[in-house]
């Protein structure tokens, strides 16, 4: 399993680095200017910085799903998975991340000036 995030986001790597200790097996990526996970994924830059994204057995899961796909591997967190996998509290989690990630991204603009379009 292969993790892609944007290490320059305060936030996300904080929370990046808390996975890290929990679960050795995920190998995490930086995706600022990093054209190796441009092609793995085959996303945009903008896109890659967006959100949280996983690839798991050749599939790529991102946003609220990346965070179940994460969880479900810490021992800690199974139970929030499940509840957060109910129909309804799942797309309240999805809107609160979405919004969430909107707003980190639109927040570092010196980043986006550096990305390619």
């Amino acid at each position: 399993m292969k993790g892609y995030f944007n290490e320059s986001c305060k936030i996300c790597r904080t929370e990046i680095n808390n996975y890290k200790k929990m679960n050795q097996s995920i190998k995490w990526v930086d995706v600022i200017n990093n054209k190796k996970a441009i092609n793995e994924t085959q996303l945009s830059s903008k896109q890659l910085i967006r959100r949280l994204h996983i690839i798991e057995n050749n599939r790529i899961y991102s946003g609220i799903n990346a965070f179940l796909i994460i969880w479900r591997e810490i021992p800690r967190y199974r139970l929030i998975t499940k509840l957060i996998s109910l129909t309804i509290i799942y797309h309240i989690c999805w809107l609160v991340y979405e919004l969430l990630a909107i707003i980190l991204f639109y927040k570092n603009k010196n980043l986006l000036k550096e990305i390619k379009k």
